[in-house]
């Protein structure tokens, strides 16, 4: 069984004075142990939406939340959705954790780094005193951070932006959580700072069997990261497959579009980028029809009519039908260019 099955989540903002918003639309995924899945797409599909949902951390009014997450930890088998806050507090941090995409604004600016660590500790482990110290030093020292007891005393503002986020994980980390949600660990942070980031996780991953729920806009780091990828867009999963084939032969209009836009070392000089024209608001409701269908260069009048439904990618000619490879599209893209290399 795996470790996480999300099934058919739906979360509604209710309007105020105007309609609701579906934020998330029947998303459906699962994680299993020791697995680096990634949610992939624009600002605006619903990515974080899906990791504060599951992590019971949107507001208790306002939001309507449906569909189930079952989750098999450790002598736990649970629906995340439905659980009580008291008891989804007690698997916070013990068995789930998350890493916010914002590290200066998420750690507490008016208290010191070490107090923040150190709560973790005493809050699931009972550590106290100079036992939940030198743990919290040896957290900072195990997530990159030099002279870690010093930089206990410090304060969020005084550290750099790879420090915070590398508090952040050891935040995150400090009780080997089974399942790890990183929300858009590298943002705002430079490519070099990205690698040592993206190579912790790795580790973490490696070393302690944990499970990664990846959530990007940047398919670089899903290439070098992540095991399965969902493509979301406008709260729905448009298209999901292992990693190697997803960059080898992407299905979707859309994720074809995500990967046209990224600059290639292999491309010619002088050669231009292929943009997704519009914007993730230039979209239709999925009840009339494919969202993508305003922004796509495949788009036939078959497109309307109401959702596709997210079904196996079917054969390309007398090729055999892809396994594991699922679309949401009624005219999938088939590409006979050469498999791209993602990792070595």
């Amino acid at each position: 069984m795996p470790l996480l099955t999300v099934d058919e989540l739906t979360v509604t903002f209710a309007g105020r004075g105007g309609p609701d918003t579906t934020a998330v639309s029947g998303v459906s995924f699962t994680v299993d142990q020791g697995e680096v899945v990634g949610l992939v797409g624009e600002s605006g599909c619903g990515k974080s939406v899906t990791s504060l949902a599951l992590m019971g951390l949107l507001p208790a009014k306002g939001v309507t939340v449906g569909g189930t997450a079952r989750y098999t930890g450790t002598g736990t088998d649970v629906d995340l959705l439905t659980l009580r806050r008291s008891a989804l507090r007690d698997l916070r941090g013990t068995q789930l954790s998350m890493i916010f995409q914002d590290p200066l604004s998420s750690l507490n600016p008016v208290v010191p780094i070490g107090v923040q660590v150190t709560e973790i500790l005493s809050r699931h482990r009972g550590l106290r005193g100079a036992a939940a110290r030198k743990e919290a030093a040896a957290l900072l020292d195990r997530v990159g951070i030099p002279d870690p007891t010093r930089r206990l005393k410090e304060y969020p503002h005084q550290l750099s932006g790879g420090m915070r986020q590398r508090a952040l994980i050891a935040m995150a980390v400090a009780c080997a959580p089974r399942l790890l949600i990183a929300d858009e660990p590298t943002t705002a942070l430079d490519v070099t700072i990205q690698a040592q980031i993206l190579e912790l996780l790795r580790e973490l991953v490696d070393d302690q069997g944990t499970a990664l729920l990846m959530i990007t806009h940047d398919l670089g780091v899903v290439a070098g990261l992540c095991d399965r990828v969902n493509v979301l867009y406008a709260g729905k999963a448009v298209e999901a497959a292992d990693r190697h084939r997803l960059f080898a032969d992407p299905a979707h209009p859309y994720t074809h579009g995500l990967l046209g836009s990224i600059p290639r070392l292999d491309a010619p000089r002088g050669e231009r980028l292929n943009p997704i024209r519009g914007s993730i608001n230039d979209r239709i409701a999925w009840e009339d029809g494919c969202a993508f269908a305003p922004r796509c260069d495949f788009y036939t009048p078959q497109c309307l009519g109401g959702a596709p439904p997210l079904a196996d990618r079917p054969a390309d000619g007398a090729a055999a039908p892809p396994e594991g490879h699922l679309v949401r599209c009624v005219h999938p893209v088939h590409t006979t260019a050469e498999a791209t290399e993602v990792s070595r």
